[in-house]
């Protein structure tokens, strides 16, 4: 990296807004890091703006970090923000090689609050600057805001969609943009010249892992004429089980057994993934978006 690089990555560091924001019903804190980069597994890296998540998700994996970040507020109440994130991150470019940057693995970078502090915008513009490629992964449509940035660059932008069903988007995963929104977002995108993706995922049992389900999902991605397909299951992490749980009791007792079998029942998972398999299969071949799953 030049001299007139390291200046160019320098001058992107710039603090965030001095006031904190306000939302309604989360607690927001302002926080430092010595870091924010960190590799993956298998190869590339990874970075988080913020620790928490007001998308709320039942199934979010990310719940895991209470165990190392305890907080009083229950998951999708609280946000800790990273003030010092740009800064952090100008330095770390400076030491390690580039590679693909998955954007972002344990938040969504474009909840909320980064309307307010642009901190993953300004992270996405110091990477790029540096020579670094991402992709791009959300359920928020202020991701819009950034295509100008990501203009020409080595940018391959996603968003995630659990369920074509509206109304159960809205009990799962509360506090993200529409399914509507998040569409219009990988419309936008292609238009504007971007490598695009979809994650189905994670699948919900009797939900969008049925056949009328999956045929609704890629119906989506093909409207949206996406480039990459991604599908992914369910999955039993820490403090997963119990949100799940407790939606389930409250929206879906008929399902509670199922999902049960699914998750601790392992010949029940087996031969669950195997027709998921199948299924994902027809219903990719029946949108011709088949060339497009990964």
């Amino acid at each position: 990296m030049n001299k007139n690089q390291q200046l160019s990555l320098f001058a992107h560091a710039e603090p965030p807004p001095a006031a904190p924001v306000r939302i309604d019903g989360v607690a927001v804190r302002e926080v430092r890091c010595r870091n924010v980069l960190n590799c993956r597994e298998g190869s590339g890296y990874s970075f988080n703006c913020y620790t928490g998540c007001t998308n709320g998700c039942a199934y979010c994996y990310a719940r895991y970090m209470q165990r190392f970040h305890p907080h009083d507020e229950a998951w999708g109440r609280f946000v800790d923000v990273k003030v010092n994130a740009a800064d952090a991150l100008a330095r770390q470019v400076r030491r390690v090689a580039p590679g693909d940057v998955f954007t972002c693995s344990a938040c969504d970078g474009w909840q909320p609050v980064e309307r307010h502090y642009q901190l993953t915008r300004r992270c996405c513009r110091l990477l790029l600057d540096a020579g670094f490629g991402l992709t791009v992964l959300t359920k928020s449509e202020l991701v819009l805001r950034d295509l100008d940035m990501f203009a020409g660059r080595d940018v391959c932008l996603g968003v995630t969609i659990t369920t074509a069903d509206a109304a159960a988007a809205q009990l799962w995963e509360p506090g993200a943009s529409s399914v509507e929104a998040r569409v219009n977002v990988l419309k936008r995108a292609k238009q504007a010249g971007e490598q695009t993706l979809v994650a189905f995922g994670p699948l919900l049992p009797g939900i969008s892992d049925t056949a009328e389900g999956l045929r609704a999902l890629f119906a989506l991605a093909a409207e949206a004429n996406v480039d990459r397909i991604w599908t992914d299951g369910l999955n039993l992490r820490p403090r997963v089980w119990e949100s799940v749980q407790a939606l389930l009791r409250r929206n879906r007792p008929d399902l509670l057994c199922h999902y049960r079998d699914i998750l601790f029942d392992k010949a029940a998972r087996a031969r669950y993934d195997d027709d998921m398999e199948q299924r994902i299969a027809r219903a990719a071949d029946e949108s011709g978006m088949r060339k497009r799953l990964m």
